[in-house]
């Protein structure tokens, strides 16, 4: 029996704005068109911008494979600032000068985070404890221990450097904390640093060149919602159709 899909079964991409979360998007895109499963495939802190592949429909049981795909980020560190949640909308931690640095230096240190990782997530995040969020218990103060994960960086390294900022490009597997390898990174060269922007850039086989940019999607009517949909069969195949911004 050949199953039937809707208009509105699949999958869409968005551009994802700094200052939301990625459930902010989920809940807007589900009050807006009054769609009763929607879901994401991959969390942008709220600072991030870029990729962010929103499911609809019958597309949230492909939810699960579309997170795991692997993910490509570009974005810049600030060197000789940390913060507790190693990102820019962390609280100071530290402030030190910076060394003189060159881009081919900077690379060289750059290429040691290349390969598999054992990366254990930030206090500031939503990974569960008990079934309680991080980020939650750190607001309280309280520091609990944390299992270290098994990442892989395919490839990062900075395309310029103008003190204290480092520009930045990085391909990782699905679960790697980009701000993690930030703050490391910091800790490496002796000055500190915190991931100051983040674009996700690719997901799998989809570019945010292809998504739409959330405040673009709302204006939406239902009908023109779902040319912009990509199909659950073309979802599982990784194929985009002619939709794009």
């Amino acid at each position: 029996m050949i199953q039937e899909f809707s208009a509105l079964d699949g999958a869409i991409l968005i551009d994802k704005p700094a200052g939301l979360t990625s459930h902010d998007v989920v809940d807007a895109i589900r009050r807006q068109f009054h769609i009763k499963k929607v879901g994401h495939c991959g969390s942008l802190d709220p600072g991030a911008t870029g990729l962010l592949i929103i499911v609809l429909g019958r597309g949230t049981k492909l939810s699960e494979r579309l997170t795991s795909d692997d993910k490509a980020y570009e974005g810049t560190i600030k060197f000789g600032e940390s913060t507790n949640s190693y990102d820019a909308d962390g609280e100071l931690t530290a402030s030190l000068p910076v060394p003189p640095l060159s881009l081919e230096e900077l690379n060289a240190s750059a290429a040691e985070f290349v390969g598999d990782l054992m990366q254990t997530p930030p206090m500031v995040s939503a990974v569960k404890k008990g079934g309680v969020p991080l980020y939650k218990l750190a607001r309280k103060g309280i520091e609990v221990e944390r299992e270290p994960r098994l990442v892989h960086v395919y490839d990062f390294r900075f395309s310029a450097y103008e003190e204290p900022f480092g520009h930045f490009r990085l391909a990782c597997t699905k679960g790697t904390y980009v701000r993690s390898i930030a703050h490391e990174l910091g800790q490496k060269i002796g000055c500190g640093a915190h991931l100051a922007t983040l674009r996700r850039t690719k997901s799998g086989s989809f570019e945010a060149a292809q998504a739409s940019p959330l405040e673009t999607v709302l204006k939406l009517a239902p009908g023109e919602l779902e040319k912009r949909v990509i199909p659950f069969l073309s979802l599982t195949r990784g194929q985009l159709p002619g939709g794009g911004r």
